[in-house]
């Protein structure tokens, strides 16, 4: 059985892990027999969202906290992740993935990763084993890998302009369909940085997660 790491960086788009793109990829990685394990660093969120007002509330939230909302409570610290005890990693999108699992939502181009996901990164590819990154997600692999990759973030011209500038190779892609960096085992796809709803968003995460499974053989 095939052991999955999973990424989460809170619960709700606009502060954390995007909740449909989270568990899609934790349903099609279930419906193909794999062991997902749930991992969120362990540290407090940039900033809480009211997702009905898109209003900045005044408190504070812990990421892995949070994010073991989704992961019905059966989810680690992330500095507990060993990539020697994973066969892949997928990191799912929302604005989670751009303030709390890196800067770039503050800082663009001159952002900075979360340490413990980069370190587990390197070490995933450095087995060579295969990551796969949803939404806003890949804007962080520029700043992980210090070599050109294939990435898609989907249309958006002015991020795919960020993240050239960072390094990347942007590949514009629909949102039913995924990038593959062949020689780096590195699989993107935009979801809800193009989806109009849930099946849309589906459609694409299904592949990337059925292509990152190939990978690991």
């Amino acid at each position: 059985m095939k052991k999955i790491g999973v990424v989460l960086s809170g619960c709700g788009v606009y502060d954390g892990a995007e909740i449909h793109e989270s568990v899609l990829t934790l349903l099609a990685l279930a419906r193909h027999g794999a062991e997902v394990i749930c991992f969120a660093p362990d540290k407090n969120q940039v900033d809480v969202i009211n997702h009905l007002t898109g209003e900045v509330m005044p408190e504070t939230r812990n990421v892995l906290t949070e994010a073991a909302r989704i992961a019905r409570g059966n989810i680690q610290p992330l500095a507990q992740a060993n990539a020697t005890a994973l066969d892949a990693l997928i990191v799912p999108g929302g604005f989670g993935a751009a303030k709390n699992l890196s800067t770039f939502a503050s800082q663009g181009s001159e952002c900075h990763v979360d340490s413990e996901l980069k370190a587990l990164a390197l070490a995933m590819h450095s087995a060579g084993k295969p990551l796969g990154f949803i939404c806003i997600a890949p804007a962080m692999l520029p700043k992980i890998f210090d070599f050109p990759l294939r990435l898609t973030i989907g249309t958006d011209i002015d991020t795919a302009e960020i993240i050239e500038d960072m390094g990347g190779e942007h590949v514009p892609c629909p949102v039913d369909d995924i990038v593959v960096d062949e020689d780096n085992k590195i699989v993107t796809t935009p979801a809800y940085m193009l989806a109009q709803n849930i099946a849309e968003a589906a459609t694409g995460i299904e592949k990337l997660v059925d292509r990152v499974l190939v990978l690991t053989e």
